[in-house]
């Protein structure tokens, strides 16, 4: 193996010293003139600049590549965990809204069910004529209350019969009319917009065979 190194005794290459001439020429004379301090201050800066930049390696560049992507990274999963949250919170409003709404239709229909007798005697206190005086106005009171709540009393004669509202207490046949049809209402019918509190019970009629 060849021993490259310089004989012994030979000096060491001096380096050569950098020199900056910080002076300019005068537009006007064409003289070299000091510069302001202004001028020296911008100099000074960019001789720092340059020298940072011969200074910065290859490695040092790749490290702050990878600071900077680690970084970007983690702002990226913060963003993603905090859209995340967001979605629960909105699911738990909207979740909390649906259970709130629903509550509220159960009490309506707990209440109206169990007023439900009282409105079964004020209707047959209505039809017999006695529903008269103080307890008369307590009774219209009572009945546009629910119906401010959603309780709606239903069922009229001559209306086609459907299973799934109406009741059959009684049965016949008719030549008037052409399809099952509520003959008459015996007791009427009750509901929210949500559910059928009480079935309207009534006689229904068929077409001749």
């Amino acid at each position: 193996m060849t021993d490259e190194r310089p004989p012994a005794g030979t000096p060491e290459p001096e380096e050569t010293p950098r020199v900056t001439d910080k002076r300019r020429i005068d537009p006007e004379t064409g003289q070299l003139r000091e510069p302001t301090p202004e001028e020296a201050v911008l100099a000074e800066a960019a001789e720092a600049v340059a020298g940072v930049e011969d200074e910065v390696s290859s490695d040092a560049l790749a490290e702050a590549e990878k600071l900077a992507a680690d970084r970007l990274e983690e702002v990226q999963r913060a963003q993603a965990a905090h859209y995340n949250l967001e979605q629960q919170y909105n699911a738990y409003v909207k979740r909390s809204k649906a259970e709130a709404l629903a509550a509220h239709d159960r009490g309506i229909a707990t209440v109206g069910e169990a007023l439900i007798p009282v409105l079964d005697d004020i209707e047959l206190a209505r039809q017999h004529g006695d529903l008269t005086g103080p307890f008369a106005s307590i009774a219209e009171k009572l009945e546009s209350t629910l119906q401010r709540l959603g309780v709606e009393r239903y069922g009229t004669v001559g209306e086609p019969f459907d299973p799934e509202v109406h009741e059959a207490l009684m049965h016949g046949h008719s030549a008037d009319v052409t399809e099952p049809t509520v003959d008459k209402v015996l007791q009427p019918g009750y509901r929210t917009p949500g559910r059928i509190l009480r079935a309207a019970r009534v006689a229904v009629v068929d077409p001749e065979a």
